[in-house]
C-alpha cells in the first residue's frame, strides 16, 4: 500500500505497518492517519508506505521523498543486532527490510530522518547499536483501549532536541508509553547520543536520541502524534522536522 499525496512540493515517507494484516485495520489506519496528519499540519505532504508495496513502486517513492518519518510498531528481529529471540514479540522482518532500504536511501542524500518509538529503536538497529528486548512497566494499555500509561522523561542539556524544544520548555516532561523494549545508555550506536532518559528497573533508558552535526536525525520513544497524551511543546519537533525537509 502506498498513500499517494495530492502535490509532489514536499514528501514526506512515513513507513507503517500493513493495516490489512492487522487484526483491527480501521485502528491500524486511525494511527497510520495520526502521523500523516502531524505533517500537514506543518506544510509536509505524507506518503504512507508499508511492506506490501511492491519494489519498483517502493523505489519510486523512496527516490522522491524529501524526509522519512519511521514510525510505531512492533518489535524489529534481534538478528538484526545479533541477538537470539529473548523477549521480543511478533516481528515482522518485511517491515525490517523495508525501513532499512528507507534509512539506507535516506542516508544517501543526506535527509531528515524522524523516527517515533519503534522508529527511535530502528535508527538505533541500522547504525549498528542494540535494544534491551523487554522491560516491565513501560507498556500500558494499547492505543485506543484506554488512557495512555505516562512517564517523566528527563531532558539532557546542549543537545539539539533541548534546543528545538525552547528555553520555556520544561527541564521534565511528561510523555506516553507505549513500548515494551528500550535503549539504554549502553545500547546506543556509535555517532549517537542520548537527548532524554527515564528511569525504570533496568536503569535509566534513552527516551530521546539524536545525531550530532548538522542533518536532523532524531528520535522519540513516546508517541508525539498522539496529541491527547503528548506535550504540546513536542509539536515543534514536528515542526522543526518539516522544516528540516524544506532545505
Amino acid at each position: 500500500m502506498v498513500s499517494q499525496p495530492e502535490s509532489a512540493a514536499l514528501r514526506v515517507v512515513v513507513t507503517v505497518s500493513v493495516a490489512a494484516d492487522d487484526p483491527d485495520p480501521a485502528l491500524a489506519r486511525r494511527k497510520h492517519e495520526r502521523y500523516a496528519d502531524a505533517v500537514r499540519r506543518h506544510g509536509g505532504e505524507p506518503l504512507l508506505l508499508d511492506a506490501a508495496l511492491p519494489f519498483a513502486g517502493r523505489a519510486r517513492a523512496l527516490a522522491g521523498m524529501d524526509g522519512l518519518v519511521l514510525a510505531g510498531g512492533v518489535d524489529l528481529h534481534p538478528a538484526r543486532y545479533g541477538q537470539p529471540l529473548a523477549g521480543t514479540r511478533h516481528p515482522e522482518p518485511a517491515r525490517d527490510d523495508l525501513e532499512a532500504e528507507a534509512w539506507a536511501a535516506a542516508a544517501e542524500r543526506a535527509l531528515p530522518v524522524l523516527g517515533i518509538c519503534r522508529g527511535l529503536q530502528a535508527i538505533n538497529v541500522f547504525l549498528g547499536g542494540s535494544l534491551l528486548q523487554h522491560v516491565d512497566g513501560h507498556a500500558g494499555p494499547p492505543w485506543g483501549q484506554g488512557p495512555a500509561l505516562c512517564h517523566p522523561i528527563r531532558l539532557l542539556p546542549d543537545t539539539r532536541l533541548r534546543r528545538l524544544l525552547g528555553a520555556d520548555a520544561p527541564a521534565t516532561l511528561e510523555v506516553n508509553s507505549y513500548h515494551h523494549q528500550a535503549v539504554r545508555p549502553a545500547d546506543l550506536a556509535p555517532g549517537l547520543v542520548a537527548a532524554a532518559l527515564a528511569a525504570s528497573p533496568e536503569g535509566d533508558l534513552v527516551e530521546a536520541l539524536e545525531a550530532p552535526g548538522g542533518r536532523f536525525v532524531v528520535g522519540l520513544q513516546c508517541h508525539p502524534e498522539r496529541t491527547e497524551s503528548s506535550p504540546p511543546e513536542l509539536e515543534r519537533i514536528w515542526a522543526a522536522f518539516v522544516g528540516a525537509c524544506r532545505r
